[in-house]
């Protein structure tokens, strides 16, 4: 690495930046831990500048839990000008470190684009990932080596698509001959299975000339499968044409079930379709002719062969029939599903309604109560229908101070701690994996309440997901007042409650939550967004990245959910069903089945994640209320019927109250993965 005279220079934003940590310093002095932290951010944000300038502000830090990041980061700043000896003495300093296997990764890939093959081959180590390994395929080549696909190739082969680094490694194993069209077919089903038309494309390029055409029609059938289906009218009857033919009705059925029952019509006698084959497009055009929720669809699902029937088949009969509210046709596609998913709370919930419906209260009640005895949207359902308490049993993490102090002794758990201290959540995460990989139960339940009392809630929200620990109430749901969601969401005109349940269900916590669709932080603000929201509610607005802030999050997360719930008369469990699709999904969905009660507008949503994210928010708003309140709002408070005007609840307003049924039923596993936006899993 270079030699640097002196420090580099300091932006104007970076001196504003150390100088008030600076003084924030003078006023903590007294503690020598905080002094540590101020000292790391000052020192941190030089170091990202590169250069040696970070060691002036580092002198203190040399015990330091975070010390070693600060010179990684100097060094990863100045990729372009290392060398090996200087990489080599960081990673013999801190070996295992992930710090250490950032900087030999980062240098890897800067090794490979000068296609320094002596000095890559020297630091490289397997498991790094498919770029560098094929990096390394590429210097082994580059040395006069050859390939062997069984020990180069085959697991890389089983990846649906590639990173360009393999493109070079590719070409050297098709002029080998390894490449042959057997193995090119294995990849290219792969790849369909995965719908990675661009790999597809470029592997049936590789194939004999007699085949080439008929792997360029599949790819065409992943990438326009009305087209495909148009031209397939033209193509032979070969086993291939035949797949892709299939294929192409399959998908068209997903964007237009019409236009794909007509591309049937017309292959059908043209093809020799397999008996999978024919099941498979019957499959695909039942199920997106019920999402579409067509007159005929609840027919077409009940005549699938049982050979082409699925769990998604089954319950999109159920839900059809909840739709027209068609209650012997519920029971009998209930009936239809096997034991095991019959068991599943929604559909115990729904044979009782149907059941109820068709007189037969006292095995409706049964069911009910059995259900009531949960702690979740079904149960809290079928506890309003019998207007019996709701069932929510606390449990506290059971204390193993001994164990909790080998935990804090744990470097990369002090690790994990200082990063989220020092604000840098997503190397925080990366130290707690690693340094409780392959921990036993009881180990990850102690270090997740160790980080929920230092206020690091996503850590216990996803270690709590499953069996007993779903009882962790306080800790499932933190309230995080120094947040400040309960005034917040009072000034929006919202329930508290509500805000808490969609900020738990947007993100787990995870303060620096980013979706695929740039939606930001704990409550997944568009930044776009988030600016119209304080331009039109005169709030401060400091540009994307201070969504990352919890106070700035929450504070315009409550106005947006405000705005969004009164386009839908307040009511929140529509107000959450746009949150996550769109108003203008949930207005087409209103305008086609508008009249029906909530639980079953719920059902016949035709997004998976919005159902599940509707329940998910409803039933998180009941724990919630009942956190802040002692009681709970009843759900069917807050599940209005469509257009009545909701009500927002204050401290007058009737509440249910929490009891311990004397068998405490476990409540299914939570899925905690942060929400993305409505995704049409149909």
């Amino acid at each position: 690495m270079p030699q640097h005279a002196a420090p580099r220079r300091l932006t104007s934003r970076l001196l504003v930046v150390v100088a008030g940590w600076w003084l924030l310093g003078g006023s903590v002095a007294a503690d020598p831990q905080q002094d540590q932290r101020i000292a790391f951010k000052q020192a941190w944000a030089v170091a990202q500048q590169g250069g040696d300038g970070w060691r002036s502000w580092a002198k203190t830090l040399a015990d330091y839990p975070l010390y070693p990041y600060l010179e990684a980061a100097a060094l990863s700043h100045d990729l372009r000008q290392l060398d090996r000896p200087a990489v080599e003495s960081y990673l013999q300093r801190y070996p295992g470190m992930i710090p250490a296997n950032d900087l030999r990764r980062d240098f890897l890939l800067e090794l490979a684009r000068r296609q320094d093959w002596n000095d890559f081959l020297a630091l490289y180590r397997p498991g790094l990932g498919d770029a560098l390994s094929c990096d390394a395929l590429q210097a082994r080549l580059a040395q006069g080596g050859t390939l062997d696909f069984e020990r180069d190739l085959a697991t890389l082969w089983t990846r649906p698509s590639l990173p360009n680094a393999c493109d070079p490694v590719l070409e050297a194993a098709r002029s080998q001959g390894l490449l042959t069209p057997t193995r090119l077919w294995t990849r290219i089903d792969r790849a369909i299975g995965a719908g990675q038309a661009g790999t597809v494309a470029a592997l049936a390029a590789w194939l004999p000339a007699g085949e080439t055409q008929a792997g360029q029609r599949l790819a065409l059938a992943l990438r326009d499968p009305a087209g495909a289906a148009a031209e397939a009218k033209k193509w032979p009857d070969t086993p291939r044409h035949r797949q892709a033919a299939a294929l192409a009705v399959q998908r068209l059925a997903r964007r237009q079930s019409a236009s794909a029952d007509a591309a049937w019509q017309a292959l059908q006698p043209r093809f020799a379709f397999s008996t999978r084959q024919r099941d498979d497009v019957l499959y695909a055009l039942a199920l997106y002719h019920a999402t579409d929720f067509d007159e005929n669809a609840l027919a077409r699902l009940a005549a699938l062969p049982e050979a082409a029937r699925t769990d998604a088949s089954r319950e999109w009969r159920v839900r059809v029939a909840l739709a027209r509210q068609d209650w012997p046709a519920v029971l009998a596609a209930i009936q239809a599903m096997p034991a095991g998913q019959r068991q599943e709370g929604e559909w115990r919930y729904f044979r009782a309604r149907a059941l109820a419906a068709t007189g037969h209260d006292a095995e409706a009640q049964a069911l009910y109560a059995d259900l009531a005895d949960e702690a979740s949207y079904f149960g809290f359902m079928a506890a309003d229908r019998l207007g019996r308490d709701y069932a929510i049993c606390p449990l506290e993490p059971a204390a193993d101070p001994q164990r909790e102090q080998a935990l804090l002794a744990d470097p990369g758990l002090q690790r994990a701690f200082e990063l989220y201290a020092v604000d840098l959540p997503k190397l925080a995460r990366r130290e707690w994996a690693q340094a409780l990989d392959g921990s036993d139960p009881a180990t990850l339940r102690l270090a997740a309440d160790l980080a929920y009392r230092r206020g690091w809630y996503d850590r216990a929200v996803f270690a709590f997901s499953s069996g007993e620990a779903l009882r962790y109430y306080e800790q499932r749901f933190p309230l995080a007042s120094q947040d400040g969601v309960v005034p917040q969401a009072e000034q929006a005109g919202i329930d508290p409650a509500w805000a808490y349940a969609i900020a738990r269900a947007e993100s787990a916590w995870v303060t620096d939550a980013r979706s695929g669709a740039d939606a930001r932080g704990l409550m997944q603000l568009v930044p776009a967004t988030a600016a119209l929201v304080a331009r039109r509610n005169g709030l401060d607005w400091n540009g994307g990245d201070s969504l990352y802030d919890p106070a700035t999050n929450i504070r315009l997360g409550t106005r947006y959910l405000a705005q969004v719930a009164a386009r839908f008369d307040g009511a929140p469990w529509l107000a959450s069903a746009a949150y996550n699709a769109g108003p203008a999904k949930v207005d087409q969905w209103l305008a086609a089945r508008g009249t029906l009660d909530p639980d079953l507008f719920v059902a016949s949503m035709p997004y998976k994640e919005t159902r599940e994210y509707v329940a998910r928010v409803m039933a998180f708003a009941v724990i919630y209320d009942w956190r802040l309140s002692g009681k709970a709002l009843p759900m069917s408070t807050r599940m209005t019927a469509i257009g009545q005007p909701y009500g927002l609840p204050d401290g007058r307003t009737p509440r249910r109250q929490v009891a311990c049924p004397a068998v405490v039923v476990p409540a299914p596993a939570e899925s905690v993965a942060p929400a993305s936006a409505g995704t049409a899993v149909r």
